[in-house]
Parts: C-alpha cells; sequence; structure tokens
C-alpha cells in the first residue's frame, strides 16, 4: 500500500497544494497573489480573502494532475504554522474537513522545517548532521538539523527577518512589491563597494537587520537634498552594496557556526536562498572552507506545498498524526 499524502501550504501569500507519492512529488501548484503589489506589501486580511478562492481550484488541480483518487489518499497534511493567522486558517479548516469527510489522518507541518526539508526532494541530500540558514521574509535561522524532524535552532534575528530588511529597502527606493528579487536583479550590474553600509555585529549566533533599515534611510534622505536624481542615477550600486552588506551580515554568522559545530554541510532554504548573489557567495566559501553546500531549486526557495508534503511524509513514517481539535500558531517554533 502506497503512502499518498495531499499537502496545503497557506502560510502568507501563496495557495499551493502537491501530493507525495512514497517519498516521491508528482506535483507542486501554486497560486500567486497579484492583489498585495499596489499596497506595497502583504495585507492579511485581502491574503485570506485569496486563498478562500483559490484553495479548492488548487487542491483539485493537484489531485487531478496527480493520478491520484481522493479515495487513495492517506493523509492530508496542512501547514499549521508559523504565518498569518487568518491565511492559517483557511488552509487549516480545510484540511481538517476534507480530513474527516474521507477519514483519513491529518498531519500538521512547521512551515520552517519544510522549508530545510525541501532539500530532500530531489538529489543531491545533504546528510546528517548540516546546517541550514533559513532566510525569508520573516525569519533569519541558522538551523542545526540533526534528522528529517529533530532539529536545533543555533541562531536567528533579533529583530527584522533579512526578507524584510530587502523588501524594505526596496521601498524606500521607489521599487514595486516584492522588492527583494529586483533589487537581486539590479545588483547584477552594480558595484557592491560603491556605498560602504553598517554591519552589525550581534553577540553569539544572532543576527540584526533593522540598522541597515534606518542606514539606507538617512542615506538616501541625505544624498536626495544634494541631487533629488540621485536613485535613479545610482540604482543599481546602491542595490550592489545593500545586498553586499546583507549577504555579509549571513554569511559571517553562518562561517562562524560551521566552525563552532564542525560542521561542513551547509544547506539554505526560504525565499531569500533565491538570490543570486548569496547563491554566489556561498559557491566561493565551499571553495575556500571546503563545504558541501546545497541550494534548492528556485521552485523549492518560496513557500509551497511540495515541501509542505516532504515534512509530512516524515511525519507519517513516524505515525507522528494530529486530532481535528488542531489550530493554526502565527508564531510556531521549529
Amino acid at each position: 500500500m502506497k503512502i499518498n499524502i495531499l499537502a496545503i501550504e497557506s502560510s502568507c501569500d501563496e495557495t499551493s497544494a502537491a501530493v507525495i507519492s512514497d517519498g516521491k512529488i508528482l506535483n507542486n501548484i501554486i497560486a500567486t497573489q497579484s492583489v498585495h503589489e499596489k499596497y506595497g506589501g502583504v495585507v492579511p486580511e485581502l491574503a485570506s480573502r485569496a486563498h478562500q478562492q483559490h484553495l479548492i481550484p488548487v487542491v483539485h488541480e493537484a489531485i487531478a494532475s496527480s493520478g491520484i483518487s481522493k479515495e487513495e489518499l492517506s493523509a492530508i497534511a496542512f501547514t499549521r504554522g508559523p504565518g498569518l493567522m487568518g491565511s492559517l486558517l483557511v488552509g487549516v479548516s480545510f484540511a481538517k474537513s476534507l480530513a474527516f469527510a474521507l477519514g483519513i489522518p491529518l498531519i500538521d507541518v512547521n512551515h520552517m522545517q519544510a522549508h530545510i526539508l525541501a532539500h530532500f526532494i530531489e538529489e543531491p541530500k545533504p546528510s546528517f548532521p548540516f546546517i541550514c540558514l533559513t532566510v525569508s521574509g520573516g525569519h533569519t535561522q541558522l538551523v542545526l538539523v540533526k534528522n528529517y524532524l529533530e532539529m536545533e535552532v543555533i541562531g536567528e534575528t533579533t529583530d527584522d527577518a533579512v526578507g524584510e530588511a530587502f523588501d524594505k529597502t526596496a521601498k524606500l527606493l521607489g521599487l514595486p512589491y516584492p522588492g527583494g528579487p529586483l533589487i537581486d536583479k539590479y545588483a547584477k550590474t552594480g558595484n557592491p563597494k560603491a556605498f560602504k553600509f553598517p554591519v552589525s555585529d550581534m553577540p553569539e549566533l544572532s543576527f540584526s537587520f533593522s540598522g541597515i533599515k534606518t542606514a539606507v534611510l538617512y542615506f538616501l534622505r541625505d544624498n536626495l537634498k544634494e541631487n533629488p536624481d540621485f536613485i535613479s542615477e545610482n540604482l543599481n550600486d546602491i542595490c550592489a552594496s545593500v545586498q553586499y552588506t546583507l549577504i555579509k551580515m549571513l554569511t559571517q554568522k553562518l562561517i562562524k557556526a560551521a566552525k563552532e559545530h564542525k560542521i561542513k554541510e551547509i544547506a539554505i532554504a526560504g525565499g531569500v536562498s533565491a538570490n543570486s548573489g548569496l547563491r554566489e557567495e556561498l559557491t566561493q566559501l565551499s571553495s575556500k572552507f571546503g563545504w558541501k553546500v546545497f541550494v534548492p531549486k528556485f521552485e523549492y526557495c518560496t513557500d509551497n506545498a511540495a515541501m509542505i508534503a516532504m515534512a509530512a511524509h516524515y511525519k507519517y513514517l513516524k505515525g507522528e498524526f494530529c486530532g481535528l481539535d488542531v489550530v493554526p500558531e502565527a508564531r510556531m517554533k521549529i
């Protein structure tokens, strides 16, 4: 009897469903919400309404394209948290209803654990233990991964996430949402050392990204006073300099963690792991320190149900199910 699991992801502004069969991802259907672009960021109420509109069509497509009927499903998995409460509620409620109707188990998945387990969707796969730098709009964490479901956060941000620093900087530059990918785009043709921004030096393995946002704000304010066209004339260099600084802040802690724990298997996960500058820097560090670096495919970097399905597969094997009384957790910890 095959283990067939339908997984649902609805933690923020991506509605996604995927089907996994005996550990093999069969599909990964994602509906992106464009409604937030004109507001310059995710609007929670609009996100939850969009999930309500997208979820049934996305689930229908995932099941239909998998070649597996609803009656052949072994369990329903869903993102329990962390995320936006309204968005999580849509996915959790739907998953509970479908599991109850089909008479099959429920599997609650931690969104951040799932980002890390996305590395096991395809080859090459990291070996345990490894360190994963998990970077997104809401999180920046260094995680010691001991096993599929045994993970320890050894460092994290004390304030803002690095993804937020990218997006807020983009907003200051007048770039549309989501701005992080645009900074990456413009940075490719800019000089990363054209402008100097402060690199926070936090104790142990902690991060802080609030300071660089303030530094960019004052930097732009002062230069725009002298030259109203400063941003348009220096956009590529500004983006390259900011990106260089943020990547330096990430990698200096990653290097420290790898040395402290004597680990050479290094992975990155989360939306910001799609950043080309970060990927290139990790390639260089792998040569310098003899690391074996694992970078997920672009489709598995941003929020998606395939990673939820992969996490659910390992939880199913261990018999880790939840009841119909399960509730979402907006601030769920690893």
